[in-house]
């Protein structure tokens, strides 16, 4: 997977850096590195992915999502 795919998930599944931070249990500096290029992407996140599109309602994850998290991982 490259940054540009994950964006590209990311805008296909309707979730923001930080909805996406939350779920991976990883922090939104992360995220944003991984799209940036900044950081490399570790191989397993196009499985994490796949999890996360099997398991995920995204009536649940707005509702979870609403709010400033400000890049903390609870």
């Amino acid at each position: 997977m490259i940054k540009e795919d994950l964006k590209a998930w990311r805008d296909a599944t309707g979730y923001s850096q930080g909805q996406l931070a939350k779920a991976l249990k990883v922090s939104v500096v992360t995220v944003s590195r991984w799209e940036t290029g900044a950081r490399s992407i570790p191989s397993f996140l196009m499985l994490a992915l796949r999890q996360l599109e099997i398991t995920d309602d995204p009536a649940t994850r707005r509702l979870k999502g609403k709010g400033k998290d400000h890049g903390r991982n609870l």
